[in-house]
């Protein structure tokens, strides 16, 4: 059974409102650091700190991401989508491990999950059920 986390834009945070292009764009800047980071270091540690391609894909007329891993012994994939909750109107970008999803998949998925949610000062529902906040809650 697949397992989801969830990062919520609640008040407080850096937005109101995400689009699935500025999640793949929070990921392109994600790459983007960790490459600079292994140029300072002499490696690639892009390479280790992603290791998925990022994929545009659209299913029953609702677009999402599919990282889908290099190494699949290592990394399945992870997909990535955005919505709101029906009574509440929040918004919320979803990481969903598929069932072929291996111990890396769950920990990219966390570690993304707290890049996405720190940069958009959001609260993150990690996949065991935990909630950590990066909004200020006054």
């Amino acid at each position: 059974m697949s397992k989801s986390a969830y990062i919520k834009l609640v008040k407080g945070s850096k937005q109101e409102d995400i689009s699935l292009e500025e999640v793949k764009n929070l990921f392109l800047y994600y790459q983007e650091m960790v490459s600079l980071t292994g140029k300072q270091l002499g490696w690639g540690y892009q390479e280790a700190a992603f290791p998925y391609d990022l994929q545009e894909r659209e299913q029953d007329g609702i677009p999402y991401l599919l990282l889908k891993g290099k190494k699949p012994s290592h990394y399945y994939g992870l997909i990535v989508s955005v919505a709101k909750e029906a009574e509440t109107n929040i918004p919320y970008i979803q990481i969903v491990l598929p069932d072929q999803a291996t111990h890396g998949d769950t920990a990219k998925g966390n570690e993304y999950g707290k890049f996405l949610a720190k940069q958009l000062k959001g609260e993150l529902h990690l996949f065991n059920g935990r909630t950590m906040y990066f909004n200020d809650r006054k």
